[in-house]
């Protein structure tokens, strides 16, 4: 977590009556794209004896906001707050938050106060704590199906827990937790860990496997699309892909394939037939995966045009913080830590337009169907970009610190934050092109 200990100066706030809207913006084109899952039981049969299920599209939280404070809640803080409901039971800074993928109105956040709660969007009632950690919960996400959700800390206690018992039903130390992530259609559990294992276990009953990578820290890592394949990154700049139900590295790239410094961030296009990769190196790097080639490399123009900056203070300067793909148009987004929101074209795999931000971007996310890209800031702010021309749609405010991670529904209608001020906060997001 690179930038969680850099703080931003907390931009004025306008009054929410002054916020524009850009009545004039042209409506994006929403294009049905069918990804074309594989078969769940081609995939268990695969994957062994792992049932995998399809997910069913459900419709998103239909119920009206309930604005009273409850317990834990604050319903309004002083001075201008755009958001509709604060979670407040954080004692110290909420590092990370996941919403639950069937019906987006549960989320579960953790922070530095050793806790990590699951809670209800529509009006911030806790549902129940995740007990028992000792250290800063730095990773917390929800099962493909919503049934279980998983709590990571630092020091590599990993926890499971039934939602609707709210019962812990597996937990196993692992190494310093680097990074974790739920398989999108089974039971399964992955993390990367500071010794360089990534771990893969069936949860409940705790069937484990590793994928042993160089003696460093296994920065970050995403399973691919198809399930059946995960890229991991390295604090070594190695980028491997691992066949899951082999245990085997099908591509591994390094030296000047790969990076030059830690891995921060991995993402993948929607058929997962494209890896981007971003580093401390200032570089994001476009693969195959495939045949496991890079095929592109982007840097962010101001940093490219400074000839007398070293490869180590180019690492001090400027990092790449988040990046991913656009589902409808061929472009990809990355983020930087001094502020850059760099669009560009995968096609002539150019730069398209630069987006400043007033500080480090921590995090961005695209919201499905559409050409528009969401970025969370040091500077406290969400805003939202029309990735096709650059500009900025509108903003969301009501942090007093830094925001250290956000998630977006499924209908793009609401955007969840956490922040360092100790606080999550819903806020509903309205756009003129709706």
């Amino acid at each position: 977590m690179e930038s969680e200990s850099e703080s931003g100066a907390t931009a004025d706030t306008p009054p929410l009556e002054t916020l524009s809207f850009h009545g004039d913006e042209e409506i994006i084109e929403v294009v049905e794209l069918d990804p074309g899952p594989p078969d769940p039981d081609d995939l268990a049969q695969e994957m062994e004896d792992v049932d995998f299920e399809e997910e069913e599209e459900e419709d998103g939280n239909e119920e009206g906001w309930v604005l009273e404070p409850q317990e834990g809640v604050v319903g309004s803080m002083e001075g201008p707050d755009d958001s509709e409901v604060t979670f407040a039971l954080h004692s110290a800074s909420v590092f990370c938050v996941s919403l639950d993928p069937k019906t987006n109105t549960l989320a579960v956040t953790g922070g530095e106060d050793d806790k990590a709660f699951v809670w209800r969007l529509s009006d911030g009632e806790l549902l129940f704590e995740c007990a028992g950690h000792k250290d800063s919960v730095t990773c917390a996400a929800f099962s493909h199906d919503s049934t279980l959700v998983a709590t990571g800390d630092m020091s590599g206690l990993l926890k499971v827990w039934q939602v609707d018992t709210k019962e812990e039903v597996w937990s196993f130390e692992a190494g310093d937790l680097e990074w974790m992530e739920w398989h999108s259609r089974a039971p399964v559990l992955l993390a990367g860990t500071a010794d360089g294992n990534t771990w893969m276990w069936k949860v409940p009953n705790g069937d484990c496997k590793t994928f042993q990578g160089p003696n460093c820290p296994a920065t970050c890592g995403r399973v691919l699309p198809d399930g059946k394949r995960a890229v991991v990154g390295y604090e070594d700049g190695t980028i491997r892909v691992w066949d899951l139900k082999q245990g085997n590295s099908i591509h591994v790239l390094k030296g000047t394939e790969g990076h030059q410094g830690p891995l921060t961030c991995v993402a993948t296009n929607q058929d997962g037939s494209l890896i981007l990769t971003g580093s401390v190196d200032c570089q994001a790097k476009l693969v195959s995966a495939t045949t496991g080639k890079v095929v592109g490399v982007f840097r962010p123009e101001a940093v490219a045009s400074q000839p007398n900056l070293g490869e180590g203070e180019e690492s001090e300067s400027n990092s790449v913080e988040s990046l991913g793909f656009c589902s409808v148009m061929p472009l990809a987004a990355v983020g930087y830590l001094d502020g850059t929101l760099a669009i560009y074209d995968l096609s002539t795999q150019t730069l398209r337009h630069q987006c400043q931000h007033q500080s480090g971007i921590v995090q961005l996310l695209w919201e499905a169907g559409t050409a528009v890209v969401y970025t969370c800031s040091l500077d406290g702010i969400v805003r939202l970009w029309d990735a096709r021309t650059g500009r900025l749609l509108t903003d969301y405010r009501g942090h007093t610190a830094e925001i250290l991670d956000f998630a977006l529904s499924k209908d793009a209608s609401l955007v969840v934050t956490t922040s360092g001020d100790h606080k999550a906060k819903v806020f509903c997001v309205q756009r003129p092109d709706r």
